[in-house]
């Protein structure tokens, strides 16, 4: 059956398991919060990822010489999700999963800004339409549906603190098509985790060293090897072979389903959900994505 999809039609499945799979970081990612500092556990996870992504590459002939050409550029967006995944973990100290999923949805916005400024991608009616959509639906839930939050502007400590962490990480995508000299997407996925796992290293190695690792809880392994293979891994592979069918700002849409599979990833797990008042604001999101995704013709302008 997927040999029968189109190049775009397959980066919107590797996009749809990507919504579905950094879900699951963030309601992790809750439980294990208080136990760890981001900084540390990111470095775990990097270097599990990174030897893991890199093993594979080896495996299937694509860890060439020619993958390790300017590797500044792994670098480059390897310290993007760095600073992203450390301010993720950072606000989910104090941010329900589900508010920082929300928070995670405005990167569409970002994507799209980022995408017209590197590459010039033009972002139609109908697309800008839909991510101000989604972005109305994004507050809604950041606000939990309380409109005397909206108009006092409240927002929590930790949202704050990851919604710097999301500019990064929308401006990943748009640098892809930018950096991509045609690796294999193993070879060129486990460049950047290894160059993050260097990063982490170097900046968690004091806390890397007073870990108490022998009394971790297990909740703490289970995001770790989690977010490593699956939210770290296997997304990365995703939004690099999606990039490179789909438009920054399609790649990005599909940020808008990661509030309804947290909700339900929390309700698997027998945690607590929010209240009803915020669902209006999952469904817009949720129309924002079909919009997004609606075929035509991509975009772009003239040099």
């Amino acid at each position: 059956m997927i040999a029968n999809l189109t190049e775009p039609q397959r980066g919107h499945l590797a996009m749809l398991g990507f919504s579905a799979l950094v879900a699951g970081s963030f309601s992790l990612g809750g439980m294990s919060a208080g136990f760890i500092e981001p900084e540390v556990l990111n470095a775990v996870r990097f270097v599990v990822a990174g030897a893991v992504m890199a093993l594979a590459a080896w495996l299937s002939g694509g860890m060439s010489r020619s993958v390790w050409v300017a590797p500044w550029r792994y670098f480059v967006l390897a310290g993007l999700f760095v600073f992203y995944f450390v301010t993720m973990f950072e606000g989910l100290k104090t941010a329900e999963p589900v508010s920082m999923a929300a928070v995670f949805t405005l990167n569409p916005a970002l994507s799209a800004m980022f995408g017209y400024v590197l590459i010039r991608q033009i972002t139609t009616a109908r697309m800008a339409l839909a991510i101000v959509i989604g972005g109305i639906g994004a507050l809604w839930v950041i606000f939990r549906g309380d409109p005397d939050l909206a108009m006092r502007f409240e927002i929590g400590h930790g949202e704050m603190i990851y919604f710097w962490g999301c500019i990064a990480h929308a401006l990943y995508a748009p640098l892809v098509r930018v950096f991509s000299r045609g690796e294999p997407a193993l070879a060129f996925t486990a460049g950047v985790l290894v160059a993050g796992a260097l990063i982490l290293c170097l900046w968690a190695g004091p806390g890397l060293v007073a870990a108490d690792w022998a009394n971790m809880p297990n909740i703490v392994w289970v995001t770790i090897f989690y977010t490593a293979i699956a939210a770290t891994g296997l997304t990365f592979l995703a939004v690099r072979y999606a990039a490179l069918r789909l438009p920054a700002a399609k790649v990005m849409a599909y940020t808008y389903l990661v509030p309804s599979w947290v909700i339900l990833w929390e309700l698997a797990m027998g945690r607590t959900v929010p209240t009803a008042m915020v669902l209006p604001g999952v469904a817009l999101t949720v129309l924002a994505l079909v919009m997004l995704l609606k075929d035509e013709e991509p975009q772009v302008a003239s040099a």
